[in-house]
């Protein structure tokens, strides 16, 4: 089963031209595709389909994670960018500047202009270069 399959990330937008902006303005990132579907990015070698949907912003959870080597670097360049990272204090998870350390590996949580919690995680060990080889990506 899925032998020959690709997965993606599928992200809703009440708005899909304020996502679009969003994307370019927060990520510097255009669509590399845009159709009657939506519009389709691709970040850390995944696609992520922006598509227009009534329930967009419903779930309270974690709806896109993006991991980096470098959590401070691009914290402050998404704050640079007009970013506001959430904060939390919940069992298990407790946010300083940000930035809740879990485990060893470091994490922060913002909201995208559709409401959808996006996390940015800086893996422990060797965390990335695992992933990475998974998904057979370069650095």
């Amino acid at each position: 089963m899925f032998e020959n399959s690709v997965g993606t990330a599928v992200l809703a937008a009440s708005d899909l031209s304020r996502a679009v902006t969003f994307w370019h303005d927060m990520f510097g990132l255009d669509p590399v595709r845009t159709d009657e579907t939506g519009a389709t990015y691709v970040i850390g070698g995944v696609p992520v389909l922006i598509y227009e949907s009534e329930f967009a912003g419903t779930a309270k959870n974690t709806a896109f994670g993006i991991m980096t080597d470098d959590l401070d670097r691009d914290m402050a360049e998404l704050r640079a960018r007009g970013v506001t990272f959430n904060e939390y204090d919940m069992p298990g998870v407790k946010t300083v500047d940000g930035i809740a350390e879990i485990s060893g590996e470091r994490g922060a949580w913002f909201t995208d202009s559709e409401g959808n919690i996006i996390a940015i995680g800086e893996p422990a060990g060797d965390g990335l270069e695992w992933v990475r080889s998974l998904l057979g990506a370069r650095p």
